[in-house]
């Protein structure tokens, strides 16, 4: 099924567990994020961002791809403009056939945040879409950000920040930065800022910036409140080396085998982060009831 992410996070909100939101650019990606959500039971959110669009995986192309895809399995399946900051971006996305999209504006200042989030909540929920929003700034890896408190979302700000918005979502920076982190480094995460943001704001909070936080951290981030957590760069590393084994293994493997390879691979990772975070088997279809939640 092809929906918005808003029912499937409120059900993760109320029922304590995240669903994962995979950053997409190709046919195997897709293939791979949809499969495992299927085998798993599980919802899902396929991710992309302007750059990624812009250097690969064009909007245009992708949106009506999954949808059908999206559509042939009993299982919800959202498609989510990542991190839009433009407001053509985040129009075009509408116009591809984006289920949700995100407006990104954390880098302004909190009255201007406001007035954008609330412009494309308006229209993303007159479309029948959803809109993620971001208070606090969820910054680089590579610039030591995710140690930086005074990026960190404030508590009582978030409140009027949602009230006035109507954003469906809310991300949330508590430690997390995007991008690889230095070799054996871990971040420290804020989770006691994440359980007051809970509780003050009762709605679906988003991680950002998940990759490479350790399992540890996700499991109590998910404990704490997270219902939607962004995946990217460690996917993209899992299949890269993936794709390298298979190409040392069978040096002379056909292209498509090859592909096939790799999106074996990362149905392997999807689905193992699906049951660390709780969304697998949430999903029952009933042939006589249709689709229901467990």
């Amino acid at each position: 099924m092809y929906v918005s992410m808003k029912e499937m996070l409120l059900h993760a909100h109320r029922n304590h567990y995240a669903v994962m939101a995979i950053n997409c650019v190709n046919m195997e990606q897709a293939k791979a994020i949809i499969q495992s959500a299927a085998e798993e039971h599980s919802a899902v959110i396929i991710n992309i961002s302007p750059r990624q669009m812009k250097a690969h995986g064009h909007g245009d192309i992708l949106a009506p791809m999954i949808k059908n895809m999206a559509e042939k399995v009993n299982v919800p399946v959202a498609f989510n403009l990542d991190h839009g900051a433009a407001f053509e971006d985040i129009t075009k996305a509408m116009e591809y056939g984006f289920s949700s999209v995100m407006i990104d504006s954390s880098s302004c200042e909190f009255e201007e945040n406001v007035r954008r989030t609330q412009q494309v909540a308006s229209l993303a929920h007159g479309m029948g879409l959803s809109c993620e929003a971001e208070l606090g700034h969820v910054g680089m890896a590579s610039q030591a950000d995710n140690s930086k408190v005074d990026l960190y979302t404030n508590v009582e700000q978030a409140k009027e920040f949602v009230d006035r918005t109507g954003c469906d979502c809310l991300a949330v920076a508590i430690g997390t930065a995007h991008g690889s982190y230095p070799e054996g480094f871990i971040p420290k995460l804020d989770f006691e800022r994440l359980k007051e943001l809970n509780e003050k704001l009762d709605m679906p909070l988003v991680l950002h910036g998940g990759s490479g936080a350790g399992e540890e951290n996700i499991k109590k981030a998910v404990a704490c409140g997270i219902n939607k957590i962004n995946v990217c760069t460690d996917l993209m590393k899992y299949a890269t080396k993936a794709t390298a084994k298979a190409l040392t293994e069978n040096p002379k493997i056909d292209y498509m085998d090859l592909c096939i390879a790799t999106q074996n691979a990362m149905k392997d990772f999807i689905k193992a982060y699906m049951r660390m975070i709780g969304s697998s088997g949430r999903y029952i279809f009933d042939k006589d009831n249709g689709p229901e939640f467990d």
